[in-house]
């Protein structure tokens, strides 16, 4: 059952590999009934060593075969102990270190393999109309001329993308705000129990040390162990860690609007565009429960009730899946995604997840709730993304455009930005002079270059 469901979960691991860990605990097991029974051998020993020693005087005790027979057995197992106990603790740590690749378990209606056994669960508005997407380029009656942001290096970012047209409200400049203030109308209110989150990084079933790994880590000469988060969910998660929840006050529902840092390393079929970036804002809901399936599964359908009506209030096509076996990670026993249709791309891409992770972060961190009985008992954690700017930039820009390269702004987002429609800036204070430029023709009198 452990060697068959980890490989199907994960696909990370050979089916050898979980035997390793069977084997590992073993071997830890009689290591610690071998240092079991020599502790308490010797604590025989010197209990018959204070024995002799109350009942015969110095002198005698130094001539007695029995006190130098148990000195000389005190001193062999004291040396035994020191052998066993290093090895101990490196078992004790490879045992560890193995088990936290272990995977959660999954849910019996989670489909089996690889991301194209997705089930898809419900499919939502319609493809928009009208005339194909225009990418921003030299072309491009949106942007302003010059080569296309996206073939332009890296580290440079067209104006457009960082200064809003002239005439916009202050929130249009700060994507991280109008999302989160999107997200309030679908029920993301403080009376609803949502409420910010101190920053903190722990793990949750992301594993830094993975080749390649997703994510990146400061200078180790420097900060050893310190890593950059990928999603708020390590920081809300870490708000719990080592710590009990009083009964009466679960479910907690929390949101976080945080900075993400994603190494992106097996991304080379996108190299180009906002679909796989660095670095972006996202707002990221997380939730605490009881024990007990029913009330984590709840929480879950609750998150994607929430992410399907702010993606419906934004007027995208959007469809929910169930989540197959080999997408799930190590922490999810169930997983929704939602894509929404990017006309760019010509296909659907994901703008949302949602994740039951029962009790698998919470046994690493710590987190427990207590009955009003007293007794604590590990708690179930729930996450959901509510809004990644990026990918919901993509879905919005490219549904809403219109014939002329403008964009229609979505009714929910009207009374953030100040417009019902975006149209190219009149004034831009920079002009890009780097390499890519546009091609201009050569006149008749301009010799030729060697």
């Amino acid at each position: 059952m452990v060697c068959s469901k980890y490989c199907v979960h994960t696909c990370l691991v050979s089916v050898s590999q979980p035997l390793c860990e069977i084997a590992t605990w073993q071997e830890l097991r009689q290591l610690r009934e071998q240092i079991r029974s020599l502790e308490e051998e010797k604590g025989a020993v010197a209990e018959a060593v204070r024995a002799l020693l109350v009942n015969q005087d110095d002198g005698q005790v130094q001539q007695d075969p029995q006190y130098q027979s148990l000195r000389a057995r005190g001193r062999e197992i004291r040396k035994l102990l020191m052998v066993l106990y290093p090895k101990e603790t490196q078992l004790e740590e490879d045992f560890f270190l193995r088990a936290l690749r272990l995977p959660n378990q999954t849910h019996p209606d989670v489909p089996v393999g690889d991301e194209s056994q997705a089930r898809v669960l419900h499919v939502v508005g319609d493809k928009p109309g009208g005339a194909p997407h225009q990418p921003w380029g030299p072309q491009s009656r949106v942007g302003p001329p010059g080569p296309s942001v996206f073939q332009a290096p890296v580290p440079r970012i067209w104006p457009p993308l960082l200064l809003p047209p002239r005439g916009w409200s202050p929130p249009a400049a700060r994507p991280s705000q109008l999302h989160t203030q999107q997200a309030h109308p679908a029920g993301l209110h403080s009376h609803d129990g949502a409420r910010p989150s101190p920053r903190s990084c722990v793990c949750c079933g992301m594993t830094p040390n993975a080749s390649p790994s997703q994510i990146y880590n400061i200078d180790p000469s420097r900060f050893e162990d310190l890593n950059l988060a990928g999603t708020a969910e390590v920081g809300l998660a870490g708000y719990f860690m080592d710590h009990s929840v009083a009964f009466r006050d679960l479910p907690i529902r929390m949101v976080c609007s945080s900075t993400c840092y994603r190494a992106e390393t097996d991304t080379g079929k996108e190299p180009r565009g906002l679909y796989r970036v660095h670095h972006f804002v996202k707002v990221e809901m997380f939730g605490v429960t009881g024990p007990g399936l029913e009330q984590s599964s709840w929480l879950l359908e609750e998150f994607l009730s929430l992410q399907m009506e702010i993606l419906t209030e934004l007027g995208l096509h959007f469809r929910v899946l169930d989540m197959p076996t080999q997408e799930l990670g190590l922490p999810a026993y169930r997983k929704f995604d939602i894509e929404a249709w990017m006309p760019g791309r010509g296909r659907f891409g994901e703008v949302t997840s949602a994740s039951n992770c029962t009790d698998f972060q919470s046994r690493r961190l710590h987190i427990m709730f207590q009955k009003e009985a007293g007794e604590l008992q590990f708690a179930h954690t729930v996450n959901a993304t509510a809004c990644a700017v990026p990918r919901l930039l993509i879905a919005l820009l490219e549904s809403n455009q219109q014939e002329d390269g403008s964009v229609l702004v979505p009714p929910a987002l009207q009374p953030y930005l100040g417009t019902e429609r975006i149209t190219a800036p009149t004034h831009v204070p920079l002009q890009y002079i780097g390499p890519n430029q546009p091609q201009k023709p050569r006149r008749l009198s301009q010799p030729v270059s060697s």
